[in-house]
């Protein structure tokens, strides 16, 4: 039964992604140039991926199975953090650009509304109300309570985590995937076939440095994903789960992935897997000149 709704899930994810790919294709909203960004090799890139592959994951996750408050509080994690990243994939002011989870706190701490700020408070409202709606109740209020906190965290936080590696071709594509594995078996696990369909209709023009996720995308995974964990896994493995995220968002803010990855044999092999590749140019570290440690924005 869950290997068969994981298909059904993948099947309608991967579908609905190449719908919407196409329809924006004919129709970009705003025009062309609007979702054109430059990557890490220079070169233009569609951010259309992005809302295509939320939509194509809210596709799989209404059709995963599972109890209907799972597959509701999965939409929801997911649309919410795709809507928000979109907004600052579009709006974002690049002249007064605010980098990085702490740096975007920071403002918002000295009244200064940024859309990086405005994309983590709305990410952290629907990732709670998302907990919400789908967190079983387990004993008391206040142990209910506490579900919800943590689950909603590790939601926002796993849609942030996965943002920070959406730097190079297929990376946030493939650690979504991999992420989406091992809790296959879990309550809602067709819903790792929804991420299996919309990555595999995403990764030729993502992997060809063509499209990119960009915030709207990345979030939605890493939102899916992290429902996934949140809404699937025993106690003991979400707090771990929540631990695990937190640490590596805190280390992003003084050390790159990217580094670390080009430096670690097994994960730069992993890394290169279908991409196509190109020469490296020295000083180039992330992409799109402006990205640093903790903000993940291009592929």
């Amino acid at each position: 039964m869950g290997a068969g709704r994981a298909l059904v899930a993948a099947a309608a994810a991967a579908a609905a992604t190449v719908v919407a790919r196409r329809a924006l294709d004919a129709v970009p909203p705003g025009g062309v140039d609007r979702w054109t960004r430059t990557n890490h090799r220079g070169e233009p890139v569609s951010m259309l991926e992005g809302p295509a592959v939320v939509t194509g994951l809210v596709a799989g996750a209404l059709v995963s199975g599972g109890a209907p408050r799972v597959r509701t509080a999965t939409a929801l994690a997911t649309a919410g953090a795709g809507v928000f990243g979109v907004l600052d994939d579009l709006a974002e002011d690049a002249s007064t650009r605010t980098k990085g989870l702490r740096g975007h706190l920071g403002a918002l701490a000295r009244g200064q509304v940024t859309t990086g700020g405005l994309k983590v408070l709305g990410i952290g409202a629907t990732s709670l109300l998302a907990a919400a709606i789908g967190t079983r109740r387990e004993g008391g209020g206040a142990g209910h309570l506490a579900d919800v906190a943590v689950n909603g965290a590790l939601v926002a936080g796993t849609a942030n985590l996965i943002n920070l590696l959406d730097l190079r071709p297929g990376r946030a594509l493939k650690a979504s995937a991999l992420l989406a594995v091992p809790v296959l078996g879990a309550e809602g696990g067709g819903g790792t076939g929804a991420v299996a369909g919309a990555c595999v209709a995403a990764a030729p023009q993502d992997l060809a440095a063509l499209d990119m996720l960009g915030d709207g995308g990345a979030n939605a995974l890493g939102a899916f994903v992290g429902a996934r964990w949140a809404l699937g896994a025993p106690r003991p493995v979400r707090v771990a789960a929540l631990s695990g995220v937190v640490a590596l968002t805190l280390a992003s803010e003084r050390v790159s992935f990217s580094t670390v990855i080009e430096r670690t044999p097994w994960l730069r092999a992993l890394d290169q897997i279908g991409r196509r590749p190109s020469a490296p140019t020295a000083g180039r570290e992330e992409s799109g000149s402006s990205a640093a440690p903790g903000e993940g924005t291009a592929a």
